[in-house]
C-alpha cells in the first residue's frame, strides 16, 4: 500500500509539474498585461475572459487537491451581480466588479508562487523514485559509454568511474527510492496545502460570504414564513372554516325545524356531526402540517418513520441519531424530508426509496434515494429549490446527484448538535 501511494504520487507530480510551470506561468503574464492595457481599453474586455480562465485553472486545482490529497479548498470569488448591463457599459462594470474582488489578486499572487515554490514541490514529489530507479541502471552496465564519453559521474553524492563504484549506485538508488516512498505523497499534499494557503477564503471574505448568506437565508426564511402563512389561511378559509360555517347555519335550522319535523331535524344534525368529523380531520392535518405531534413528542427519528409509512412509494428507513437537535432543526429537516420523498413518489416513476438519517462530526446527514427515472436538478422554482431555502436558514446544504436513468440521491447536510437521548431511536 505504501509502494502503491508512493508510486501515484510520484506520477501525479509529474503531471502537476508541467500544469504549474507552464499553466502558472501563461496565465500570471497575460493577466498582468491584460490588466495594464484597460487604460487603453483593450484590457476591459480581455481581462474579465483571463480571470475567469484563471479561476477556471484554479478550481481545477482545487479539484485535483480534494480528489488526490483530501485537501479541501474552499472558493471565496463574489457571486457576479444579476442585473448587468449589457453592451461596453455591462463590460465595464464586470470587469471593475472583478477587479474590486480580493479573491483575483489573491489568484495572481498564487500564480507567481505556483510558478515557482508550486513547480519544486510538484517536481519533488516526482523526482526520487525515478532517480533511485537510476542507479540500477547505472550498475546494468550504462555507466561505462557516460564515463568514458565524459569522465567522472557523479550519482547523487557517489561518483562514478568504475564498475565497483557503479555497483554502489544500487544501494543508493534503493535509498533514494526509500526516501521517495516517505517524502513524496508529503511533498504533493505539502504542493496543495500551498495552494491552499493563497485560494482558501481569508477569515475577512469567510465573514463577508456568511454575511452574505445569512442575508439571503434571512429574506428566504420571511418570505417563506409568509407563504406559509398564506396557505395556511387559505386551508382554514377553504376547509375547516367553511364546515363550521354550514355546521351553525344546519344547527340554527335545526333549532327552527325540532318542534314542527323532528325527523328533518334529525337528518341535520347527522350532517353537522359528519362536518364536524370532517372539519376536525382537517384541523388536524392542518395543525399536522404546522408542527407534526409525533415530531415534538418523539423526535426526527419516529417522526419520518411514520411519514415513510404513509408515502405510496415503500421507503427503508435507516435512522441512527444518538440525541434530539434542536426543534427548528428538526423541523426543517423533517419538512424538507417530506418535501423530497413527495417529489420523488410523484415525479420520478420509483418502486421503492431508501432515507438515511444519521448525525456525524457536528452534522446531521440526510439521504433519500429513489430508483425512479433520474434527471432531476434544482431549478428555480422547484421543489427542490424550496428545500435548499429551508436548509439555508440553518447553513445547510442540498446535493442532487440525479444522471438520465437514475438512480436519484438528495443529500442534506445541516450543521447542528445533538442534545439529550434520543427518544425516537
Amino acid at each position: 500500500m505504501k509502494v502503491r501511494k508512493a508510486l501515484l504520487a510520484c506520477v501525479r507530480g509529474l503531471a502537476l509539474a508541467p500544469l504549474t510551470l507552464a499553466g502558472s506561468i501563461t496565465l500570471f503574464t497575460l493577466l498582468v498585461v491584460s490588466v495594464c492595457l484597460i487604460p487603453l481599453g483593450v484590457g476591459v474586455f480581455t481581462t474579465p475572459l483571463l480571470v475567469r480562465t484563471v479561476r477556471a485553472h484554479a478550481n481545477q486545482r482545487r479539484l485535483l487537491a480534494a480528489t488526490w490529497s483530501d485537501v479541501r479548498i474552499k472558493m471565496p470569488y463574489r457571486p457576479l451581480p444579476a442585473d448587468r448591463r449589457s453592451g461596453v457599459t455591462g463590460q465595464v462594470e464586470l470587469c471593475t466588479f472583478l477587479l474590486k474582488d480580493p479573491a483575483t489578486w489573491r489568484d495572481l499572487l498564487w500564480l507567481a508562487v505556483d510558478m515557482i515554490a508550486g513547480f519544486a514541490t510538484a517536481l519533488l514529489a516526482f523526482v526520487f523514485v525515478p532517480y533511485g530507479i537510476e542507479g540500477f541502471v547505472l550498475a546494468a552496465g550504462v555507466w561505462k559509454p557516460i564515463v568514458d564519453a565524459s569522465g567522472t559521474y557523479w550519482y547523487g553524492f557517489l561518483p562514478i568511474d568504475s564498475l565497483w563504484t557503479a555497483l554502489l549506485a544500487v544501494p543508493v538508488g534503493i535509498g533514494f527510492m526509500a526516501l521517495g516512498a516517505t517524502v513524496s505523497p508529503f511533498l504533493l499534499r505539502g504542493h496543495f496545502l500551498l495552494a491552499r494557503a493563497f485560494l482558501d477564503p481569508t477569515p475577512q471574505m469567510a465573514l463577508e460570504q456568511r454575511v452574505q448568506r445569512l442575508t439571503e437565508t434571512r429574506h428566504d426564511a420571511v418570505d417563506t414564513s409568509a407563504a406559509e402563512l398564506r396557505r395556511i389561511e387559505r386551508d382554514l378559509h377553504d376547509g375547516a372554516q367553511a364546515r363550521l360555517v354550514a355546521m351553525g347555519m344546519s344547527l340554527g335550522t335545526v333549532e327552527a325545524l325540532i318542534e314542527k319535523d323532528p325527523a328533518q331535524a334529525r337528518e341535520l344534525l347527522a350532517a353537522a356531526r359528519t362536518n364536524s368529523a370532517e372539519a376536525l380531520s382537517e384541523l388536524r392535518d392542518l395543525v399536522r402540517g404546522i408542527h407534526p405531534p409525533v415530531l415534538a413528542e418523539r423526535g426526527l427519528g419516529d417522526a419520518v418513520r411514520a411519514l415513510a409509512l404513509r408515502m405510496a412509494v415503500p421507503v427503508e428507513v435507516d435512522v441512527d441519531l444518538a440525541g434530539r437537535a434542536d426543534e427548528p432543526v428538526e423541523s426543517a429537516a423533517y419538512f424538507a424530508v417530506s418535501e423530497v420523498l413527495t417529489n420523488a413518489a410523484k415525479h420520478a416513476g420509483a418502486s421503492r426509496m431508501w432515507l438515511d438519517v444519521h448525525h456525524t462530526e457536528g452534522m446531521l446527514r440526510i439521504t433519500v434515494t429513489d430508483d425512479g427515472r433520474g434527471g432531476a436538478e434544482i431549478t428555480p422554482e422547484g421543489g427542490l429549490s424550496g428545500v435548499e431555502r429551508r436548509l439555508g436558514t440553518f447553513d445547510g446544504v442540498l446535493a442532487v446527484s440525479s444522471p438520465s436513468g437514475g438512480p436519484t440521491m438528495v443529500t442534506m447536510e445541516i450543521p447542528c448538535a445533538l442534545s439529550a437521548p434520543d427518544a425516537a431511536r
